[in-house]
């Protein structure tokens, strides 16, 4: 059990946390930069293009923010997981009835990238997943479409 507020993300999510807030400090300091350059009173053009800067500052800031905050409650997925059932930070193997293998890691929505194999616990799939052992099928879906996997690896 985690402690309320914390956040759990693999040694991935919070790399790719420190990089995304790396890289918006960049563009932070470039718009900052961008706007000393623009003479406040000159033309219409450049007003609007430093209302326009302003703007974006003020979008990056935000995101810095709420990154920051993000990483401040983070904390590492315990190494030790249970290889028993399906828990955050597993990852598991799955089969379909036409004998396709999907390899998923199940991850906080922070960090979730389906194209590279991570989905979130909240989602439909996570969902069904967590908790399930070894053989379960895992049905997912909404009223008109119901998909079907069967669990073959925890790891």
């Amino acid at each position: 059990m985690t402690e309320q507020g914390t956040i759990l993300l693999s040694s991935k999510g919070i790399k790719d946390l420190r990089k995304s807030i790396s890289k918006l400090e960049h563009k932070q300091s470039a718009l900052i930069s961008a706007l000393r350059d623009i003479d406040k009173t000159d033309t219409h053009d450049q007003r609007l293009i430093r209302i326009e800067k302003l703007s974006e500052l003020e979008y990056v800031e935000n995101e810095l923010r709420n990154k920051r905050y993000i990483l401040h409650r983070a904390k590492p997925l315990p190494r030790k997981r249970d290889a028993l059932k399906v828990v955050l930070g597993s990852a598991v193997e799955l089969i379909d009835i036409s004998g396709r293998i999907v390899k998923y890691t199940i991850v906080n929505g922070i960090e979730a990238n389906p194209t590279e194999g991570r989905i979130s616990a909240d989602s439909p799939l996570g969902q069904s997943l967590l908790g399930k052992t070894l053989q379960d099928t895992i049905r997912w879906g909404n009223n008109l479409q119901i998909h079907k996997m069967q669990l073959i690896a925890i790891k």
